[in-house]
């Protein structure tokens, strides 16, 4: 992507995304005036197809930029949305829009999507139903009740029956694989941001005489804060080198659990040596530890998509381990 562009979208988040935004937003579950700044941008329809086509590739590092500046709006999951829609050659939907790969079904027909990542947001959802259809629906007609930890903007959605205005996108749509990249990319760009605020206040705050980030004891988790960081961009980087948009499954699993494991090493060292301070409410730290915490579950934990990726190599048969491990021949989405 050309370095224009993402730089001027990282002048975009930063100017956007101020702590007193954030707290904002988090408080109230409004943000509409952000959201027309964003919208305002254009950003939302870089995965829209044009004559070059639309590739995952293109997004990776403004998902970075969301993670790092700790965006509370789906800009990531719309941007990708929109591609969709406009690949099927269907309508957008208006306003943000949030992803359910889950939904189920309940007494009387009622369909509810719990825990929804930005559901609180969201004006538009992209579900994936028990039987299987993937359609994006409006959410005027929706019982939408925020959930999640304190400041989640996670929501259950509960629908009387699917709407019939709904727009129905391919079946063979892997939500739950997108979910799970986007959210390994923002957990990337958000272990960026804390490598750096870390290593920042461990060369700020002197103790003893010098600062604590001269001490041998902190310079050697500060060594692993980083190699969990750059780990879980690589994992992240790999899985959005995809030519459409469709994530590879496999590669996607492969980011998601990597940076699940890498989120919770590095938030233990990033308060370890922020110390009382980064409990703090006025301190910036826990806007990115929060979110790399609640993070770790969505769109599948570390442990399930360990799973899924241990699955697929015991059914892919040992003479496929080697060229899996160097990415010689992974097999096609």
């Amino acid at each position: 992507m050309d370095a224009l562009l993402v730089e001027s979208f990282e002048k975009l988040v930063q100017g956007t995304c101020s702590p007193a935004t954030v707290r904002a937003v988090e408080r109230d579950g409004q943000a509409h005036a952000l959201w027309a700044e964003v919208e305002a941008s254009g950003y939302l329809d870089l995965l829209v197809p044009d004559e070059g086509g639309a590739a995952l590739r293109d997004a990776f590092p403004l998902w970075l930029a969301c993670g790092a500046h700790t965006l509370p709006v789906p800009l990531a999951q719309t941007m990708w949305a929109r591609g969709l829609l406009a690949a099927a050659g269907l309508p957008q939907t208006a306003g943000p829009i949030a992803l359910a790969p889950a939904a189920r079904r309940e007494a009387g027909g009622v369909l509810r999507c719990a825990c929804v990542p930005f559901g609180a947001l969201a004006q538009g959802l992209l579900l994936r139903t028990p039987e299987g259809e993937v359609a994006c629906v409006p959410l005027k007609a929706a019982t939408v009740q925020r959930s999640g930890v304190h400041g989640s903007l996670q929501a259950d959605i509960v629908f009387a029956s699917l709407p019939a205005d709904a727009l129905r996108l391919p079946a063979a749509t892997d939500l739950q694989a997108a979910g799970a990249l986007i959210t390994a990319t923002l957990m990337a760009g958000s272990l960026q941001r804390l490598l750096a605020m870390t290593l920042q206040y461990a060369n700020d705050r002197a103790q003893f005489g010098k600062a604590i980030g001269k001490f041998q004891a902190v310079q050697q988790q500060l060594a692993v804060l980083a190699e969990q960081a750059f780990a879980a961009r690589m994992a992240a980087e790999l899985a959005c080198a995809e030519a459409g948009l469709q994530p590879h499954r496999l590669r996607a699993a492969v980011a998601k659990a990597r940076a699940a494991e890498a989120a919770e090493k590095a938030v233990a060292i990033a308060h370890a040596v922020h110390g009382a301070i980064g409990f703090t409410y006025e301190h910036s730290l826990h806007y990115l530890t929060r979110r790399l915490w609640a993070w770790r579950s969505e769109f599948g934990t570390h442990a399930w998509w360990s799973e899924q990726i241990g699955r697929d190599i015991c059914q892919a048969g040992g003479a496929a381990l080697w060229p899996r491990l160097t990415d010689e021949s992974l097999p096609a989405s």
